[in-house]
């Protein structure tokens, strides 16, 4: 692999959706949980996600959804990545037929590997600190507890920013990382020169890793 892939979350505004796609993201995403700061509706993410050029990929983060709402969803938008940040089992994760990613919380003692086996059908894990409530926290785990190899496809995620993303890249060698606070100057504000900061950094890390 010599390319990281870069999703920035969190997105609400039309100005921050064309920045991050300059800075070289490869996919945004947009959180339909209504409990969120960074919320928005379905019909304000088609908005947003009709920005988006060929091969950005949109994201929809969701918490325990129900079935009609994923439905409503993947109508409006059949092209998004479904992205299950709640209690959501293995069986409704795969329900909507639709591909998918999974969180993982990172807590002491967590059984990534375990966790692994059972949403075995998701396209990736996307790795997030454990906080209280559901969502992102703005929080590093410590990336010494993960196993040496995963099965899965690993989104890196919790706390990441401009100044620790390349080490957390060279540290982890995820096939992805994921960016929401870290490049906002408030909440579902992004800051530009942030998003190409970490962008850069990204690409930083992964001439790292190809000798270049």
């Amino acid at each position: 692999m010599t390319k990281t892939r870069i999703k920035i979350c969190g997105l609400t505004r039309e100005a921050d959706v064309d920045d991050a796609i300059e800075a070289g993201a490869d996919a945004l995403g947009f959180v339909l949980y209504a409990k969120s700061p960074r919320h928005v509706t379905l019909d304000r993410a088609a908005a947003l996600v009709a920005r988006l050029p060929p091969f950005v990929t949109p994201v929809l983060l969701v918490v325990n959804a129900s079935p009609h709402e994923l439905r409503l969803a993947g109508e409006a938008l059949p092209q998004a990545l479904l992205q299950f940040h709640g209690d959501e089992t293995p069986e409704q994760c795969a329900a909507p037929g639709r591909p998918w990613l999974r969180a993982a919380r990172m807590a002491p003692g967590f059984d990534l590997l375990d966790f692994a086996a059972r949403f075995h059908g998701a396209q990736a894990l996307l790795l997030d600190a454990h906080v209280e409530g559901y969502g992102g926290g703005g929080k590093v785990f410590d990336w010494s507890q993960l196993p040496p190899s995963v099965p899965l496809p690993v989104v890196l995620s919790g706390g990441l920013n401009p100044a620790n993303v390349t080490d957390g890249v060279l540290t982890v060698r995820p096939w992805a990382v994921d960016v929401s606070s870290g490049v906002e100057v408030s909440k579902g504000v992004k800051s530009a020169p942030l998003m190409r900061r970490f962008c850069k950094a990204v690409r930083d890390a992964d001439d790292r890793l190809a000798g270049r």
